[in-house]
């Protein structure tokens, strides 16, 4: 895992000084500088300070070359590896007693009001709830099950005259339920018996497991998932107080495109396995913003970069434009319009790892200035 940064350039400012930071939260500090002698001048250039390898000495008639001072937004962000799948696990735990003889296939989809599977030939529909089915229920029945299958029934388009609230079994929940052994070819008596229905808490679920090939009651038949694309991400735990509900990410999938995404969750308990490197996690979860974008492979191995602080509207460098002076701090060299050089000591705010840039601040600095670069 790595701290990183991305730049985001705006429109170049057409003058006045730096712009001040809109938003900073956090700073992220350069932590190792290494430095070249550039002969008997009074300052020398920092060369690659992300990287391990040591640069050359810069000497006076070494070539440079010339770069812009932009100004935009600069984003730090955390690097983790992340796994996309399906939100939500479900168990789907059959009443009925018999022989499976027709069970669903792994990955396929089906909705509320459907059959599941079978048992003895005789269909399991599954409907929308969150409380395991555990009595039959008849007309004069009475409870949070009773009202959580009128949910179901009106959801459905079967509860006409039906009170989705009610926790009564009536006359309209009776023929609601008429209606549906009608369409689903269970026996049609106006009662809902426990080996009939399931409940899954989703409208449509994606089957993600089979875990029987025959059996009776109280098994659990299968596994599943809703279909929101979900991405999972194991986060070492000393960078809990930098994530945050809300924070904007980069997915790169599989296939090397990218999508935007939004975290929606941070573990707040640490977890440690013994036997896996890089010591406690905690889980964030993190919503797609384009679904439809992520594909439909479940359990695949992504790339996420959480962008964790930021500054809006300000002035950013090549990170090879920074001068170490010799009697402290940092500057870069203006090149002007006919040519001569002005050197300008800078204060320096975010890093960006991945494009090699640096914020700055200084005196009479502005976008669209030229600073003095090592050639390339």
């Amino acid at each position: 895992m790595s701290v990183t940064s991305e730049t985001v350039p705006s429109e170049e400012a057409a003058e006045g000084p730096g712009t001040p930071r809109k938003r900073r939260r956090r700073r992220t500090l350069l932590s190792v500088l290494v430095l070249g002698v550039a002969g008997a001048v009074v300052a020398v250039v920092l060369v690659d300070p992300f990287g391990d390898e040591a640069p050359a000495s810069t000497r006076n008639a070494a070539p440079t070359g010339s770069a812009t001072i932009k100004q935009g937004q600069v984003s730090a962000r955390i690097s983790v590896s992340g796994t996309l799948t399906y939100a939500g696990g479900y168990e789907a735990v059959n009443q009925a007693s018999g022989v499976f003889t027709d069970l669903p296939g792994t990955g396929k989809v089906y909705k509320a009001g459907k059959t599941l599977y079978r048992v003895d030939t005789k269909p399991v529909v599954f409907l929308k709830g969150s409380i395991p089915v555990y009595r039959d229920l008849e007309w004069g029945d009475q409870g949070r099950d009773v009202r959580q299958l009128n949910s179901a029934l009106v959801s459905l388009g079967y509860g006409s005259g039906l009170d989705a609230d009610s926790k009564y079994f009536g006359y309209a929940t009776y023929l609601a339920m008429l209606r549906l052994e009608d369409d689903r070819g269970l026996k049609e008596d106006g009662k809902m018996s426990k080996s009939e229905v399931v409940y899954l808490p989703a409208d449509e679920v994606r089957v993600t497991k089979l875990n029987v090939a025959s059996g009776g009651g109280g098994t659990a038949v299968l596994e599943a998932s809703s279909l929101r694309r979900h991405v999972s991400v194991e986060l070492d735990a000393a960078y809990q107080s930098q994530v945050k509900e809300g924070d904007k990410v980069t997915i790169t999938l599989p296939n090397l495109k990218t999508t935007g995404g939004e975290v929606v969750s941070v573990g707040k308990v640490a977890t440690s396995d013994d036997d896996e490197e890089g010591g406690a996690k905690i889980k964030v979860g993190i919503r797609p913003d384009d679904p439809e974008a992520t594909g439909s492979l479940d359990r695949a191995p992504v790339q996420v970069s959480i962008v964790t602080d930021s500054a809006d509207g300000v002035l950013y460098v090549p990170v090879t434009a920074l001068l170490a002076l010799l009697d402290g701090g940092y500057g870069v060299e203006i090149v002007a319009a006919d040519g001569t050089r002005q050197l300008v000591q800078v204060e320096l705010g975010m890093f960006d790892q991945n494009s090699g840039t640096v914020e700055i601040t200084g005196q009479g600095l502005k976008a669209g200035q030229r600073v003095v670069v090592p050639a390339s």
